[in-house]
C-alpha cells in the first residue's frame, strides 16, 4: 500500500492562500491547522535569524577591514619609532658629557680631552641644525671646555716657563711638550685667544733662550781662536824684508798659516763637518787654539742642528706649514740670525785670511746641502745672506794679492837665488789650497780669479828670471819655480785641471831649452854640425861640406875622447842646480836621450855619399855601444 503522498507532503506557506479571508477548513482538520501555524512561526523565526546572521557577517567584514587598516598603521608607527630610537640613541650617546677631572699628564685626561672635543664638535653641528635637545647640555659643555682650556693653558705655560731655568736643557721639556701637541690643537679649535697667547709666550721665550745661548757660545768660542791673524800687509807679493810681521816671526807650534792649507781642509771632511761642536771651556783648559773656520763650523753646526729641530717642532706642534712655518721660525730665530750676521760682518770687514774665508764659504755650501736633503727650508735665506758677505770679501782679498804681485819690484827682493822664490811658494800653496777646496762645489768665479793670479805669478817669475845675467841661470830659476809650482799643485788638484796642464807645458818647454843649453857646452860643435848638415840635406846642398874633413875628424875624435867625462860633469852639475831630485834626474835622462839622438843624427849625416870615403868614419862609436855606456851614467832613483 503506497502512502498517500498528498496527505504526507508537508505544507508550506505557498500552499496557503493567505490573500483570501477564508480558509478552506474542509480540506484540513484542526490538528493540521495547528501544525501549519507552528510551521509558519518557525519559518518566520528562521528568516529573522538568517537576516541577523547576514547583518552580523556584514559587521564582521567591516571590523576585519578596520583591523587590517589598524595593523598597517601600527606597523608603520613601529618602524618609525624604531628609526627614531636609533637616531635618538646616537644623539643621547653624543650628548653624554665626560667629566675632565684627571691630572693633565695622565693618559686618561688625554683620552677624555679627545672625547670632549668630539662632543663639542657634535654640539656645534646640532646647533646648526637647531636641535632642541642640544640646548639642554650646552652650558655643561661650555663649562667643561673652560675647565679643560684652563688646565691645558696652565700646563703648557708651566712647561714653557721651565725652559728659562738656568742650566736647563730646554730640549727635554720641549720633547715632553711635543707629546701633548693635541692640547694646542684643542685650544686652536676651541679657544683661539688662549692658543695665540701660548704661541706668543713660546716665541718670546725661545727667542730669548736662543739669542742668549748663541751670544754666549760665540763669545766663548772667540777666546780659543788663534791670536795671530793675517793683516792687510800679509799679501802674497810683500817681500820678507818689508816689515817685521807675519812672515818674519818664528812659527808657533799650532800657528795658523795664511797661504798654506795644511790640515785646515779637514774641517770639510764629513767626520769633522758634522762632528761634535767645540766646548770652549774644555779647549781653554787644554790651552788649545783653533783657526777661525773651525770656530765658524762649530758655531754654524750648532745653529743648523738647533734650527732644524726647532723648525720641525714649530711645524708639528703649532700646526703650520709653508710661509706660515717660515714666519713663525723667523719670529723665534730672527734675533739669533741677526746676531750671527752682525758678527760675520764685523769679522769679514777686517779679515785678510783668504783661505779662512773660502773654507767658511764651503762650510756654508755643505750645510745648505744638508738642510736641503733634510727638507728644512728655514735657514735658506740665512745661508744666502752669509754667502753674500763672504764671497765679495774673498774676491777682494784675492784681488789685493794679485795687485801686490803685479806691483812687486824684483830689485827689492834681495840676493838672487836660482831656487824657488818664496813668492812662488806662497802662490802655489795658496793655489793648490783653493783648487782642492773648490773641487766639490766648483765656482767659475774662483777659477777666473785664480787664472788672473796665475798670470801675475808667471809674469813675476819671468821678471825675476830676467835679473840673472846668464841664460843658464835664468832657465834653472824658471825650471825650479815651475817644477815646485807643479808638484805642489798636483798634490791637491786633479791631474787634468787647467792649472796643472798650464804649468806642465811651461816646465816642459823650459826643461827642453835647458837641455839644449847644457849640451851646447861640451857637444856644441857636433850639434851645430848635425843641424847644419840636416838643413843642407833637405835642400840637397850637402856637397858644400865635403871640404870640412878636418872639422869632422876633430868632432869624431873629440867626442870619443871626452864624452864620458862630459856626461859625468853634466850629471853632477844638473843635480846641484835643481832642488827637486826627481826633476833633476828627469833632466839628466832627457839630456842623455837628446845626446844619443844628436849622435845618431851625426851617424846618418856621415853615412851620406859625400862622407862615405872618409877614413875617420871608422873611429865613430857604435851607436848601440854608446847607448849601453850612457845607461851607466843615468841616475838610479
Amino acid at each position: 500500500m503506497q502512502p498517500d503522498t498528498d496527505a504526507m507532503a508537508p505544507l508550506t506557506l505557498g500552499d496557503l492562500d493567505l490573500t483570501t479571508d477564508k480558509f478552506i477548513l474542509d480540506e484540513v482538520d484542526g490538528k493540521s491547522f495547528s501544525n501549519i501555524v507552528k510551521l509558519v512561526h518557525n519559518q518566520i523565526r528562521m528568516e529573522g535569524m538568517l537576516s541577523g546572521f547576514q547583518s552580523d557577517l556584514s559587521s564582521i567584514s567591516s571590523e576585519i577591514q578596520t583591523l587590517q587598516q589598524q595593523s598597517v598603521s601600527m606597523s608603520v608607527r613601529l618602524k618609525n619609532r624604531q628609526a627614531v630610537h636609533s637616531h635618538l640613541s646616537q644623539l643621547v650617546d653624543e650628548l653624554v658629557v665626560v667629566i675632565v677631572d684627571n691630572p693633565v699628564m695622565e693618559q686618561e685626561f688625554l683620552e677624555q680631552l679627545h672625547e670632549l672635543n668630539n662632543k663639542i664638535n657634535f654640539a656645534k653641528e646640532l646647533s646648526f641644525r637647531e636641535t632642541l635637545s642640544c640646548s639642554d647640555i650646552q652650558d655643561i659643555v661650555d663649562h667643561l671646555k673652560i675647565k679643560a682650556v684652563t688646565k691645558i693653558r696652565e700646563f703648557i705655560l708651566q712647561k714653557i716657563d721651565s725652559f728659562r731655568k738656568p742650566m736647563t736643557n730646554y730640549q727635554i721639556p720641549q720633547n715632553t711638550l711635543f707629546k701633548y701637541r693635541f692640547f694646542y690643537q684643542f685650544l686652536l679649535a676651541n679657544e683661539r685667544t688662549v692658543a695665540k697667547e701660548i704661541r706668543d709666550v713660546y716665541v718670546d721665550t725661545m727667542s730669548k733662550i736662543y739669542y742668549s745661548y748663541f751670544k754666549s757660545y760665540s763669545g766663548r768660542l772667540l777666546k780659543v781662536q788663534y791670536e795671530e791673524v793675517a793683516d792687510k800687509d800679509d799679501l802674497m807679493g810683500v817681500e820678507d824684508t818689508a816689515k817685521k810681521g807675519f812672515f818674519s816671526k818664528p812659527s808657533l807650534k799650532s800657528r795658523n798659516t795664511i797661504f798654506t792649507l795644511g790640515q785646515r781642509g779637514a774641517v770639510l771632511s764629513p767626520a769633522e763637518l758634522e762632528g761634535p761642536i767645540l766646548i770652549p771651556h774644555t779647549a781653554q783648559r787644554g790651552d788649545c787654539r783653533y783657526p777661525y773656520e773651525t770656530l765658524f763650523r762649530s758655531q754654524h753646526y750648532a745653529l743648523l742642528d738647533n734650527g732644524c729641530r726647532e723648525f720641525l717642532f714649530l711645524s708639528d706642534f703649532f700646526m703650520v706649514a709653508g710661509n706660515s712655518a717660515l714666519d713663525l721660525f723667523n719670529s723665534v730665530m730672527g734675533k739669533t740670525l741677526s746676531l750671527f750676521l752682525k758678527s760675520m760682518s764685523t769679522y769679514v770687514s777686517d779679515c785678510y785670511d783668504s783661505i779662512a774665508v773660502f773654507l767658511c764659504i764651503h762650510i756654508i755650501l755643505r750645510f745648505r746641502a744638508i738642510t736641503t736633503k733634510r727638507a728644512i727650508p728655514a735657514l735658506d735665506k740665512y745661508w744666502e745672506a752669509v754667502l753674500e758677505l763672504l764671497w765679495p770679501r774673498f774676491e777682494l782679498i784675492l784681488e789685493m794679492n794679485i795687485q801686490s804681485i803685479r806691483n812687486t819690484d824684483p830689485q827689492k827682493l834681495g840676493v838672487l837665488d836660482t831656487r824657488p822664490h818664496y813668492i812662488t811658494r806662497r802662490y802655489e800653496e795658496f793655489s793648490s789650497a783653493i783648487v782642492s777646496i773648490n773641487q766639490t762645489f766648483t765656482s767659475e768665479r774662483t777659477h777666473t780669479l785664480l787664472g788672473q793670479l796665475q798670470v801675475e805669478v808667471e809674469n813675476f817669475v819671468l821678471k825675476m828670471a830676467a835679473e840673472f845675467p846668464s841664460r843658464r841661470d835664468q832657465l834653472i830659476f824658471l825650471i825650479n819655480n815651475y817644477d815646485m809650482m807643479l808638484n805642489v799643485l798636483m798634490e791637491r788638484a786633479a791631474d787634468d785641471s787647467k792649472e796643472v796642464e798650464g804649468f806642465q807645458q811651461l816646465l816642459q818647454a823650459r826643461s827642453q831649452e835647458f837641455i839644449e843649453e847644457i849640451l851646447s857646452s861640451p857637444f856644441g860643435g857636433m850639434i851645430a854640425f848635425v843641424k847644419a848638415s840636416e838643413a843642407l840635406i833637405e835642400k840637397g846642398q850637402l856637397d858644400r861640406l865635403k871640404n870640412d874633413e878636418a872639422q869632422i875628424t876633430q868632432l869624431i875624435r873629440g867626442f870619443s875622447s871626452t864624452w864620458k867625462q862630459s856626461v859625468e860633469a853634466l850629471s853632477q852639475d844638473v843635480m846641484r842646480s835643481f832642488t827637486n831630485f826627481k826633476n833633476g834626474t828627469g833632466i839628466i835622462q832627457g839630456a842623455l836621450t837628446q845626446l844619443i839622438q844628436y849622435y845618431h843624427g851625426f851617424h846618418k849625416v856621415l853615412s851620406q855619399p859625400t862622407f862615405r870615403s872618409l877614413a875617420v868614419r871608422s873611429e865613430l862609436i857604435n851607436l848601440h855601444h854608446l847607448m849601453v855606456e850612457v845607461k851607466k851614467h843615468k841616475p838610479n832613483f
